[in-house]
């Protein structure tokens, strides 16, 4: 029996039951969304797939290439226009497997997993390795945690989304009273359906504020700065309507198409087709001018409170074991490429030593694509950060952006290995600086 026909059975009465109350109706907008895997095995073929992965809404390319060397390549497509997409496939002679015929079974099951594993815990408590949160849920945590700690932990409202969330940041230090510390800033869910990335910033919250003496090192001359839900409204849809948006929910100028890609509407390099776009159906669409999203402005504040003291940004995404550097909007290198590259290499030699994951790290533009107008680019470009990095996660569920939660522990265990060892490496190199 394969474990996807085990899941089914083991959920099925509670799944019937939760689609006869109607909680399930969220996913039904994926109901018989098929998840192909594509092997390019040219420039050519791999070119192909690039042009098609702008074919919006019809199919949705899970991942990025930049060789044809690389694994297989998988993509979610609408019912109404998988004939078209293996039409065009055999055309090319591109290799292709099926390997879901039906993505909302698996999301249904997913909730009813996540729905199941709440129940235990009542809130404010959650336990960050048990459940993914909604952007409600995870604000009542963080509401919570200066009671907790009130020597520790400072939360500030930064600014709101476009819906009037509010966007929180958490501060964590070691209680001794210092002020104007060196800045270790951390932000994760720039983009919505990454779900493991607020999952992981929650995690090195836990991590910092009930560990002290574990972690004192890390605490002892730095700030950490963490904000755990950056595109709250995209999240909060991917919770209630569609699993995989990846924009904001702003309207754009376009009224058939909604939101904007966080991470290319910074001023920094803002506007290059070689790494956005202009079209509002694209996935990386840039905005009409930069800085047109509440949340990238939220950002960019942050980014530049702590300009002068600024010494590591870290932006969690998922998926693809990838540790990013600037410039992702050409292949030149910042002044400080290589004293960034040995802070990402002290990440990728921690976590192969604890686990054997591996990472690769450096260039995004040489790693995955050209990006203009993204975060770390920014950070370097203008908030004059020492490092600036993009960490994108393991993958995990059947598309890459769907982890099981029972994938989570295994998921931010490691990854905190890397960022711990990436920390250190920091402090070590600029602790003296400040």
């Amino acid at each position: 029996m394969s474990s996807y026909t085990h899941l089914g059975l083991l959920f099925l009465p509670l799944l019937l039951l939760l689609l006869q109350s109607g909680e399930l109706l969220a996913w039904q907008d994926y109901k018989d969304y098929r998840v192909f895997e594509l092997q390019p095995h040219s420039e050519a073929q791999l070119k192909l797939l690039q042009q098609l992965a702008q074919a919006k809404p019809h199919w949705e390319f899970l991942g990025s290439r930049r060789s044809h060397n690389e694994t297989g390549l998988r993509v979610l497509v609408s019912p109404t226009q998988a004939g078209s997409l293996l039409t065009l496939l055999k055309q090319h002679q591109v290799e292709y497997q099926l390997i879901l015929d039906d993505i909302s079974v698996v999301l249904c099951l997913q909730r009813e997993e996540n729905q199941r594993s709440k129940l235990r815990l009542q809130l404010p408590q959650i336990d960050v390795m048990g459940a993914f949160y909604t952007h409600a849920e995870i604000n009542e945590y963080l509401d919570s945690l200066p009671q907790r700690y009130p020597q520790r932990a400072l939360l500030k409202t930064f600014g709101w989304s476009y819906e009037r969330r509010p966007l929180k940041l958490l501060t964590i230090n070691n209680g001794d009273g210092r002020t104007n510390k060196p800045v270790i800033f951390i932000d994760a869910a720039m983009h919505a359906r990454e779900w493991i990335a607020p999952s992981f910033a929650l995690y090195i919250i836990e991590e910092l504020l009930t560990k002290p003496e574990e972690h004192a090192e890390l605490l002892k001359d730095y700030d950490w700065v963490i904000m755990p839900v950056v595109n709250a409204d995209g999240y909060e849809f991917t919770h209630t309507d569609s699993r995989y948006w990846r924009k904001t929910r702003k309207p754009t100028w376009d009224p058939e198409s909604i939101g904007t890609d966080l991470n290319r509407n910074f001023g920094y390099m803002w506007g290059r087709d070689d790494g956005s776009s202009a079209d509002p159906a694209e996935e990386i669409y840039r905005g009409e001018y930069a800085f047109d999203q509440p949340e990238s402005q939220v950002v960019r504040d942050v980014l530049l409170h702590y300009s002068d003291r600024l010494h590591f940004y870290l932006s969690l995404h998922s998926y693809g074991n990838y540790l990013l550097l600037p410039w992702g909007h050409t292949s030149d290198f910042p002044a400080n490429y290589y004293d960034m590259l040995e802070v990402a290499d002290a990440g990728a030699m921690a976590i192969v030593h604890a686990t054997n994951g591996i990472y690769s790290y450096g260039s995004g533009y040489y790693l995955m694509y050209a990006t203009s107008g993204d975060s770390t680019d920014y950070a370097v470009g203008v908030a004059n950060a020492k490092v600036a990095m993009t960490m994108e996660l393991p993958a995990g569920g059947w598309t890459g952006f769907d982890p099981w939660v029972s994938h989570i522990e295994g998921i931010v265990t490691e990854s905190w290995v890397g960022v711990r060892a990436m920390a250190m490496e920091v402090i070590r190199r600029y602790a003296e600086q400040s």
